[in-house]
């Protein structure tokens, strides 16, 4: 059984330790880390970041893209250590400490049904960043916990959370906050990123589908 800490909304600890099934069946607070991983693209002035695909076997969300690699703070552990932790196993990435940047902390909260069962997820979170080059293929997956793994630009992925059409579990302002975060650590390292956004390449995207289909039904706008 894996035991967790309960803590208050500024994250300190209350003293109370429980089981998790019955931290996610009461959905009381507990603490989490969440770690980003990005990488630079310099053929787009732009950034990635990692989703990893959730096991089809796990307790919840089976099959959704989550966030690079997250997970519990065990009793008695810190948010840095369980992070580095979840790294080696979830992905086989041996990281330092010193690595991880500190992005920001985040209160989540999400309800939903799995298997029968009432689902309670109240987490406070401190978020990293990690900037990491390997591609999909050089990670080394825990299968019991991650399907595979995709890259993906950071604000195509924004932009299909903020539209629903991305099969996911990752709170929507958690990944608004991040994009600034990501931002800001590339200007910060001399590599500002492209500020067009990809929401206007599809609106253009979208008027040309819209004027190929006025075309092809041969309907005519007076100009």
């Amino acid at each position: 059984m894996e035991y967790i800490d309960l803590r208050r909304e500024d994250g300190s600890l209350t003293g109370e330790v429980k089981e998790r099934s019955l931290v996610h069946r009461d959905g009381d607070l507990h603490g989490t880390s969440h770690v980003w991983l990005v990488r630079y693209r310099s053929d787009r002035h732009s950034a990635d970041v990692l989703l990893q695909k959730r096991s089809q076997n796990k307790d919840s969300f089976p099959g959704s893209y989550d966030i690079s690699s997250a997970g519990h703070i065990p009793s008695g552990a810190d948010f840095l250590e369980s992070a580095l932790r979840e790294l080696r196993e979830e992905l086989g990435i041996q990281a330092e400490a010193k690595e991880l940047i500190y992005a920001f902390t985040h209160i989540g909260h999400h309800e939903a049904e799995f298997y029968g069962k009432v689902f309670r997820n109240h987490e406070y979170s401190r978020i990293y960043l990690y900037e990491c080059g390997l591609s999909e293929e050089e990670m080394h997956l825990q299968k019991e916990e991650v399907e595979s793994v995709l890259w993906m630009d950071y604000r195509e992925c924004l932009e299909r959370i903020r539209r629903g059409d991305l099969n996911h579990c990752i709170f929507l302002n958690e990944f608004e906050r991040l994009a600034g975060e990501i931002e800001d650590y590339f200007a910060r390292t001399g590599r500002p990123l492209e500020k067009k956004a990809l929401t206007e390449t599809w609106a253009e995207d979208a008027q040309a589908e819209l004027e190929d289909w006025i075309e092809e039904q041969g309907i005519y706008i007076r100009q």
